[in-house]
């Protein structure tokens, strides 16, 4: 059973680094996702500002509005997307830790169960002689 609690330990390492891949993503996404907010938001200040070269290419500022906004609309959808995949990661890490446990805690019972054997046949043997 020690080859079971083996692979199982393994597994639940490379599902603990799977879970925080997907994490590290979603992360990015979401920062990503802000970055085109701002950029967006900074666009569109400037556009308004005073001085600005947006009256003499308002198209320019326009399409470069458009970009960041549809940029961010495609980095939260990828961040919806990873979130899943987050939940996944989580209720399988989750699955696999507690197999892992089982199995653990029905390893260390057969190991004392062992023991206790071994206790009781060398009383028996020693109060035979």
């Amino acid at each position: 059973m020690s080859d079971r609690k083996q692979r199982l330990a393994k597994l639940v390492k490379v599902q603990r680094q799977l879970k925080a891949l997907h994490e590290t993503r979603h992360a990015g996404f979401l920062s990503e996702a802000a970055a085109a907010e701002n950029e967006a938001v900074e666009l569109v200040n400037r556009f308004d500002a005073k001085g600005s070269l947006s009256g003499m290419f308002p198209d320019v500022y326009h399409r470069r509005i458009g970009k960041a906004v549809a940029r961010r609309q495609e980095q939260e959808e990828l961040a919806r997307t990873e979130a899943g995949k987050v939940a996944v990661a989580t209720a399988r890490t989750n699955m696999v830790e507690r197999a892992y446990r089982e199995v653990r805690q029905w390893d260390e019972r057969q190991s004392a169960d062992r023991d206790r054997l071994e206790i009781i046949e060398r009383n028996a043997v020693a109060d035979d002689r």
